[in-house]
């Protein structure tokens, strides 16, 4: 073995002389699981207290023969990501287009689109957003409602999902539109009206803080349920599979969307959010965990939360939450999509044992720009930068000179 290969194996090994690093303390972890970011203060003072405009009407083709997009029947298990819309003001038609290939080309099924009452961008991000993915083939979107950022009306809940439940691009259940929320538990009873006055959906909501037990018992009004409960907890430095196996067992049978994220670092004092959740092989051992599970669904969470770090996307700048850029700005988490194609292939089998989706192999690494044993989360963010090599077959390649490169070997 050459020294750069000699070095590269005492940081990636797993022998007894190279333990794994003990991540640092988390900084004010949340009672529970951490909630996504909604930009409600950075909204312009004319529209500090909006009155939700009406929903536009757009008419959708009615398909007689294919009810709903013909990629729901090609496989029981799909991938999803996190979108959040409420960082979209702006996006344009062809964004949302790019975005979603994107998406696709890191074999995810579609997007979950986080959605709050208030924000007056919201209808016409919505028409951007469900036209574009009509235009990519196969990639479906649905409705998350953020339960947790404002107060909801049936109205508008109702309209919203009529408004696009004959989308080409709904992703669909039996027919019925594909409903999710980002908590909400108290809401729950108004979902029986919902259903009424739209012909039926498929709800699927995270009600993460009344836990499994709490979702158990409301089993009469949900279809399944999606488990925000993604990230190590305080103290904890890996995951296990501990609320993914209550959350099955609490569901009888209906099913279960397992959430999966791959970092979370927050440090936003204008939000009293400052918390780390220990992420240094999050990604790949909640992966694995997924291919033990084989959940019905799973999402990713997130897509573009970049005031959270949990991002996957390229990085949009005009969506970076002020008082986030010290920690996004320059640090690429793209690198976190590049196994994504085998992890779902493997997913979707039921099996690990499949073909590599790439003719040629391919190297990851993550560094951080802070040691995680510092402890300093006030004034060192600790910001993630994910890269993907190419590499040739064997040890020494291109791909492992450019890794050496990237970590200050050479």
């Amino acid at each position: 073995m050459d020294k750069m290969g000699q070095k590269l194996n005492r940081i990636f090994g797993r022998g007894s002389n190279n333990p794994s690093p003990q991540p640092a303390q988390q900084a004010y972890p949340p009672p529970n699981p951490p909630q996504p970011y909604h930009p409600q203060p950075h909204v312009p003072q004319q529209y500090a207290q909006p009155q939700p405009p009406p929903i536009p009407q757009h008419s959708y083709p009615q398909q007689a023969h294919e009810p709903h997009h013909p990629s729901h029947v090609d496989s029981p298990r799909k991938v999803f990501a996190h979108y959040m819309v409420g960082i979209s003001d702006g996006q344009t038609r062809e964004q949302w287009i790019k975005e979603c290939q994107t998406a696709k080309e890191a074999s995810i099924d579609g997007f979950a689109l986080n959605i709050g009452p208030n924000d007056y961008w919201t209808g016409p991000q919505l028409q951007h957003a469900y036209a574009a993915a009509g235009e990519v083939s196969g990639f479906v979107l649905f409705l998350s409602f953020d339960m947790a950022c404002g107060e909801w009306s049936v109205d508008q809940v109702v309209d919203l999902i009529n408004t696009h439940k004959d989308s080409p691009a709904q992703m669909k259940v039996d027919g019925k539109p594909f409903v999710s929320t980002f908590e909400g538990p108290g809401w729950a009873e108004n979902w029986r009206e919902v259903r009424g006055r739209t012909g039926g959906i498929f709800l699927v909501p995270d009600w993460s803080s009344i836990g499994p037990h709490g979702v158990g018992e409301k089993l009469d009004i949900i279809d399944g349920a999606f488990s925000w409960d993604a990230w190590p907890k305080a103290g904890e430095h890996h995951m296990t599979t501990a609320a993914d196996d209550a959350y099955k067992h609490a569901l009888r049978g209906k099913p279960y969307m397992m959430g999966v994220s791959p970092y979370f670092y927050t440090n936003l004092p204008h939000y009293s959010k400052n918390w780390y959740s220990s992420s240094a092989s999050l990604w790949p051992d909640r992966w694995a965990s997924v291919l033990r599970l084989l959940p019905d669904y799973v999402q990713i969470i997130t897509w573009n939360d970049y005031g959270e770090s949990s991002y996957i996307c390229d990085t949009n700048p005009s969506q970076i939450v002020a008082g986030a850029e010290k920690y996004v700005t320059g640090y690429d988490h793209s690198g976190f999509r590049a196994l994504l194609p085998y992890y779902t292939r493997a997913y979707k089998a039921g099996t690990g044992m499949v073909a590599l989706p790439h003719e040629e192999e391919r190297v990851v690494a993550c560094s951080m720009s802070s040691k995680v044993s510092s402890g300093d989360q006030k004034n060192s963010p600790w910001a993630a930068e994910v890269k993907e090599f190419p590499a040739e077959k064997g040890s020494g390649g291109s791909g492992a000179r450019a890794l050496a490169m990237f970590l200050g070997f050479v």
